[in-house]
C-alpha cells in the first residue's frame, strides 16, 4: 500500500482543544480519519505524524522518500523551521503546504513561510477542510 505522508508541526497535536474560535473543533484524529477515507480507493494509506520538535519532523521526511506525496501543516516552523525547509528541498515528491487560520489575516510575523516557495500549493485559512482540499489536489495530480 503506498504511503501519503501527514505531517503536522508544533502545537497541532492539541487541535479541538487549541484556540477553537482559531482553529475550530475537530481533532487531528478527526482530520486523519477524513483523509485516509478520501485516500482509501487509490489504495494509499495516510501515516500521519505530529510533533513539537523541528528535528523530529525533518526525520519523518527523510523517512517518507517512498511516499507518494505530503501534506504539511509546519505550524510556527513556517517561520523560521530552515531545516525542514531544507528537508523539504530534498523531499523527492510533490507536496502541499496547509494552515488552518488565515496566517495573513493575523500577526504580521505570521505573513511569511520559509517552506511555501517550494510547494507545490498552499491552502490557508479554510480550517481543516484546507487538509481535504490538499489531499484531493494530491488524488489529482499524482501518478503512481
Amino acid at each position: 500500500m503506498k504511503k501519503l505522508l501527514l505531517l503536522n508541526g508544533p502545537n497541532l497535536g492539541i487541535l479541538g482543544k487549541r484556540e477553537p474560535e482559531v482553529y475550530g473543533t475537530e481533532t487531528l484524529a478527526d482530520i486523519e480519519e477524513s483523509i485516509d477515507k478520501m485516500i482509501a480507493d487509490r489504495g494509499w494509506k495516510t501515516v500521519s505524524i505530529q510533533h513539537d520538535s523541528e528535528g523530529e519532523l525533518i526525520g519523518a521526511v527523510q523517512r517518507g522518500y517512498d511516499s507518494v506525496g505530503a501534506i504539511i501543516n509546519p505550524g510556527a516552523l513556517m517561520i523560521a523551521g530552515w531545516g525542514l525547509r531544507d528537508a523539504m528541498a530534498n523531499y523527492p515528491r510533490p507536496w502541499i503546504e496547509v494552515h488552518i487560520s488565515n496566517v495573513w489575516a493575523r500577526e504580521a510575523f505570521r505573513h511569511e513561510s520559509v517552506l511555501a516557495p517550494l510547494a507545490g500549493g498552499v491552502v490557508v485559512g479554510l480550517g481543516p477542510l484546507g487538509y481535504r482540499l490538499a489531499a484531493r489536489a494530491l488524488l489529482d495530480t499524482v501518478e503512481d
